[in-house]
């Protein structure tokens, strides 16, 4: 290594490696499951965040699901043309997009839904009860304290 990249952490290390890395190992719980039911993860967060509100902007929704906006764009598409969801022009500004979960988009989630929380369960019972809720407390803290930070100094540019 070179005298500047001494004080370099292992990449391995790295807090965007380490996050990513947890992240696909509990993907890959859910993925074969999410497959069977011919979806994708992006999809599926799409569906999950729907189920909790009557009704999103796009810019929303996409903030909601860690979905960058032009993927969502190509994205919702398809869903619609599913009968997952449904879109429709914000009446107050045509520009702008409502998206809704669609009956067909509610059957599939609670089709889905209960194989979800069982492997909830599973990871739970692997990792343990009380890591399982340090994790999110942790990850809880750390979002709120990155996401307020950025935001008192101005930086929008990752929403």
């Amino acid at each position: 290594m070179s005298g500047e990249d001494e004080d370099l952490r292992p990449f391995h290390q790295s807090l965007p490696m380490q996050l990513m890395t947890a992240r696909e190992e509990v993907m890959l719980r859910f993925r074969p499951h999410l497959h069977a039911h011919g979806l994708t993860d992006q999809q599926w967060r799409i569906i999950r965040a729907l189920m909790e509100v009557e009704s999103c902007e796009i810019l929303d929704l996409s903030d909601v699901c860690g979905i960058h906006p032009a993927s969502l764009s190509r994205i919702l598409p398809k869903l619609d043309a599913a009968g997952i969801i449904n879109r429709r022009p914000n009446k107050a500004d045509q520009r702008r997009v409502i998206v809704t979960i669609a009956p067909k988009g509610r059957a599939l989630f609670n089709q889905i839904a209960p194989e979800s929380e069982r492997l909830y369960r599973s990871i739970t019972s692997d990792i343990g009860q009380d890591l399982m809720r340090e994790a999110y407390d942790v990850l809880d803290r750390m979002i709120h304290a990155l996401r307020s930070k950025r935001t008192a100094s101005g930086d929008t540019a990752a929403e």
